[in-house]
């Protein structure tokens, strides 16, 4: 199926399953440890001058698992919300679209362990170990193949995709060398939050009326990208808002001064845009 046919089937596709979600409970609670902070030589050194274990320990997060039907291994996606938190409505959309495609899905929850209702007015817990964290935790699973995961993040959740995909030069965080995301997708990021380059093929998503997460500012970020790291792709859709992708949203509304709005034709285009994307990067 190509071009304008396979848009309109997966706008119908979004739609649908919206108006199933109420009906459909299939997501499993779960719970994992975040990724605990690699200690230093310091740290390290002192704990053994006093006789204690040196372990770093993270902190217990929720998180919604849902898996495809069969043993797999299955490729596997970790979702990241945005800074209202995770609620039903776009958990039960995100992990229907992407089991329907054949990924486990596992939706990370980084407030309510904390105690947060939203964090779009006050920094923002470190939601990067929470996402190493799903990570580690989706590789032990038996029907996930370790070696193709991937990531989504939507506004807030998308900012941390960008930061968790970017280079960096030291080790923060306790993970086996050979575990690692393999692609990204970022819905309406604020993208100087990123590094200069990226190290996964990533995909990002933004409406050119986004005064949120503005387009111009992902342009500008990737008119200054050198020429090293993993392809980065911008799709910026006209006259679309921030939050364009949810149809909950189709009267439009102020959140936090900011205006949301729901775009059927940009909803469309982005969840065939993605769909190839991960497929791509995804596929065996």
């Amino acid at each position: 199926m190509q071009g304008s046919k396979w848009i309109v089937a997966c706008l119908l596709t979004v739609v649908s399953l919206i108006q199933g979600a109420a009906a459909q409970t299939a997501d499993q609670h779960v719970t994992f440890d975040t990724a605990p902070y690699v200690l230093g030589q310091i740290q390290r050194r002192l704990a053994l001058e006093r006789g204690e274990m040196v372990v770093a320990t993270g902190q217990t997060i929720d998180g919604y698992l849902s898996k495809p039907e069969g043993d797999g291994p299955f490729a596997a996606i970790v979702y990241l919300h945005g800074c209202a938190g995770l609620g039903d409505r776009a958990r039960q959309y995100f992990s229907r679209l992407l089991t329907g495609w054949g990924y486990v899905v596992l939706a990370v929850d980084s407030f309510r362990p904390r105690g947060l209702a939203q964090a779009c007015d006050r920094p923002m817990p470190d939601r990067n170990a929470d996402a190493w964290g799903a990570l580690t935790y989706l590789a032990s699973l038996p029907f996930v193949d370790r070696s193709r995961i991937g990531l989504v993040g939507s506004s807030q959740g998308g900012i941390v995709t960008l930061r968790l995909v970017s280079k960096h030069d030291v080790k923060i965080y306790e993970l086996p060398d050979d575990l690692t995301f393999k692609v990204a997708v970022a819905y309406y990021p604020r993208c100087s939050s990123a590094r200069r380059w990226l190290v996964v093929p990533t995909l990002i998503l933004i409406g050119d009326k986004d005064d949120w997460t503005p387009a111009a500012n992902c342009e500008q970020w990737l008119s200054l990208q050198p020429d090293q790291g993993a392809p980065v792709r911008l799709e910026v859709y006209p006259g679309a808002y921030h939050a364009f992708d949810f149809p909950w949203l189709a009267s439009g509304r102020s959140n936090f001064g900011h205006w949301l709005q729901y775009d059927a034709d940009a909803a469309g285009r982005s969840v065939a845009e993605m769909h190839d994307f991960l497929s791509t990067h995804l596929s065996r």
